[in-house]
């Protein structure tokens, strides 16, 4: 008889320890959110509180912290320090090989956001003179990916350049004080050194900029699906705004980053909006940018570049209308 009892004690422990890991994860008491210069819809989310006015009614709050760059984003989500952070598609990728536990479920822009910058007097006027050249760069961006790719397009690689690895505010301070002789420019600070100090784009291709992409921690999205929805709706929300309220949204990029009015208009013309549901087509491109930079070296020659962008990239998450 006693046997019995403690068999069927047993079992109920077991009972009770099933429900309870189905059980979903108790609410958050803030969510933490990134907002980032070269991701426009989320200084108009921040600024328009379209998701403080959504979660406020479960008494969740919100926490924005700013981030430089994708790989200060990385950064955070791996640290726990944010929940949700903007990155550029291949940065994410790389991040998600390096063990980052993150998943891509939204596109936020479709950008041109990055170019190779020179001085006009440098005498660099095409990516081979870069050989043997000072070159600033934020290692684990997409200004990064781009330069490596660009590199191995004119058969050189990151040993045939000195790299000066600086976040992208120094890298363009490097380049006007002449410390560097090109940048792996970063929009909107790539617009400021253009129109203020006369920076020359010498090389440009938008198809090797990857898409704006707002990830997630996996832990956040398995524990809180419900959550991630109704992110991803104000999300939506404030990236239509964008599209309707076009010099509102001027005036909210230039109110965060100090910044004059030609260099918002020229960060904007290189960013469109007009994308939102993470798919094929920002599969497949991640993808080539994780095959080429493999190629290049950067990724290890082992790396399953497909099996890792099929568990990055998570369409679940749909974006809801607001």
């Amino acid at each position: 008889m006693i046997a019995n009892r403690r068999s069927l004690f047993s079992l109920l422990g077991l009972a009770l320890l099933a429900s309870g890991s189905a059980m979903a994860a108790p609410a958050p008491r803030e969510i933490r959110i990134d907002w980032a210069t070269y991701n426009p819809v989320s200084l108009v989310l921040k600024d328009k509180r379209f998701l403080e006015e959504d979660l406020s009614k479960d008494g969740i709050g919100v926490r924005w912290v700013q981030t430089l760059g994708s790989n200060k984003a990385l950064e955070f989500l791996n640290a726990g320090s944010i929940d949700f952070g903007s990155t550029a598609g291949a940065a994410a990728l790389i991040g998600r090989i390096n063990g980052n536990p993150i998943k891509s479920i939204y596109v936020y822009s479709r950008p041109e956001w990055t170019a190779l910058v020179t001085r006009k007097d440098s005498g660099v006027t095409k990516v081979e003179d870069l050989k043997g050249k000072r070159v600033a760069v934020t290692r684990g961006t997409d200004p990064h990916i781009f330069l490596v790719r660009t590199l191995a397009a004119a058969k050189l690689t990151e040993r045939d350049v000195r790299l000066v690895l600086l976040q992208h505010p120094d890298g363009r301070t490097a380049l006007e004080r002449g410390d560097v002789d090109a940048w792996a420019g970063l929009d909107p600070i790539m617009a400021a050194s253009e129109i203020e100090s006369g920076a020359v784009l010498f090389h440009r291709d938008k198809a090797a900029n990857t898409w704006g992409i707002l990830n997630v921690r996996e832990e956040f999205a398995k524990d809180h699906p419900e959550l991630v929805n109704r992110v991803l709706a104000a999300y939506e929300k404030a990236r239509k705004w964008s599209l309707e309220n076009p010099a509102e949204l001027r005036r909210i990029l230039g109110q965060a980053t100090g910044l004059s009015a030609p260099i918002i208009e020229r960060q904007l013309e290189r960013t469109e909006l007009t994308h939102s549901a993470i798919g094929e087509h920002q599969r497949e491109t991640i993808l080539q940018a994780g095959l080429a930079l493999k190629d290049a070296g950067v990724l290890p020659a082992d790396t399953n570049v497909a099996q890792a962008v099929d568990a990055l990239v998570d369409r679940r998450f749909a974006p809801a209308s607001p």
